[in-house]
């Protein structure tokens, strides 16, 4: 069977993207996501999304790692929306559900602002934070984060925590509002150009360590610049936004 895809990134984040309203994709054979996302024998991407109907939302957003594990994905998203749009689905905003609960998104320019979810779960460890914005984050300051052994050091701390384990972002503070950002992706198991709910846990993070007291913060990661915008009250973040770009690389089919 052959099926058409869409090759999507955001800040280097990349996805194969597939339009699976008519319940096309085998969605349970999960090795099949493996092959897909294999970089020498696949098409290569971080993940896969599959865009489907619901009765409720725009549409419904079903993420899967490489590794064929299921999660939510906030640069994933944001091609998912980009993806919808091209569908003809949306126009400039949408409202759609995914893993961890329903998100709204608008566009602008090209550039999507996604709403994550609340945070609330946040914990202030000794050399560390964890956070859930979405997925499992954890979130360690260093100095020179271009030389900091990502790989190495991610694959240990990722294993650390309980099953599903965590994503490990690395930080280097650049100014008061910008901090720079390194992640270690479970699922993908590597570090990936890019990861929003990672963007959006060290945004948060900085802000509860009071290394910033912006509510608006620039993050530079190895394939762009994402945004976090945010309020908090008695502890909770809420009105979360992730924004950056979104865009189509290429199509095209694949037999499976």
């Amino acid at each position: 069977m052959n099926i058409t895809f869409f090759k999507y990134q955001g800040t280097g984040n990349d996805f194969v993207m597939i339009d699976n309203r008519t319940k096309i994709f085998p969605i349970q054979k999960t090795d099949i996501i493996s092959q897909i996302c294999d970089r020498h024998f696949g098409i290569g991407a971080d993940g896969i999304i599959l865009i489907e109907n619901d009765n409720l939302h725009d549409f419904k957003m079903i993420y899967f790692n490489a590794d064929g594990s299921e999660t939510f994905c906030g640069n994933g998203g944001r091609c998912a929306v980009a993806f919808a749009r091209q569908l003809g689905i949306i126009q400039n905003s949408a409202n759609f559900i995914a893993f961890d609960g329903p998100h709204f998104a608008n566009i602008e320019n090209d550039i999507i602002s996604l709403k994550m979810i609340d945070v609330e779960q946040i914990t202030v460890n000794k050399n560390s934070v964890f956070a859930y914005t979405g997925t499992q984050h954890h979130v360690e300051l260093v100095e020179n984060l271009t030389d900091f052994p990502v790989f190495e050091k991610g694959r240990k701390i990722r294993y650390q925590y309980p099953n599903p384990g965590s994503n490990v972002n690395f930080v280097q503070q650049i100014d008061n509002k910008t901090f720079r950002v390194r992640t270690y992706e479970k699922g993908v198991e590597d570090e990936t150009l890019a990861c929003g709910t990672g963007v959006t846990a060290v945004a948060i993070a900085m802000h509860k360590l009071q290394k910033t007291h912006q509510n608006l913060i620039t993050l530079p990661v190895e394939g762009g610049v994402l945004e976090v915008s945010f309020e908090e009250e008695n502890g909770v973040y809420k009105n979360v936004f992730l924004k950056g770009p979104a865009k189509l690389v290429f199509q095209g089919n694949i037999a499976i």
